[in-house]
């Protein structure tokens, strides 16, 4: 009895997990930072909200899917007195952890679980920018 017991709470774990799932999270922390620094950024989504705001150096926490198999697509956007305005890219890509489900669980972590919670996505750990100044 105890050893049915076992077996479904793993099974049940098992089902109801992705690689990505079990070992990362959909949103991540990311340091940006500029040099010079103290500049005012802003991190816009893909649809054009502003996600969050603040001065450099500092680190956000962001999401990294915009919805079932998407990764998000950021605009951070620079500026400081003296320089110019700056825009650069912070996309999603692919989480490693993602491939593992192709051993373990090929379909429901791969094509469901993942997926479904953004957990297949990552973002880099960090994006510095230098300030171009005005001429």
């Amino acid at each position: 009895m105890l050893l049915k017991k076992i077996s479904f709470t793993l099974s049940a774990i098992a089902l109801l997990s992705g690689c990505a799932s079990i070992v990362t999270d959909s949103a991540h922390p990311v340091a940006i930072s500029s040099l010079p620094s103290n500049a005012e950024f802003a991190v816009v989504n893909q649809q054009g909200k502003t996600v969050h705001s603040g001065k450099t150096p500092a680190t956000v926490t962001l999401k990294s899917d915009a919805g079932y198999f998407k990764g998000e697509k950021y605009t951070l956007k620079f500026q400081k007195e003296g320089y110019g305005t700056q825009s650069t890219p912070l996309n999603a890509h692919l989480n490693g952890w993602y491939w593992g489900n192709l051993l373990f669980l090929p379909v429901i972590g791969h094509l469901i679980v993942d997926p479904l919670t953004g957990a297949m996505w990552a973002l880099p750990e960090s994006k510095p920018v230098v300030l171009v100044p005005k001429e």
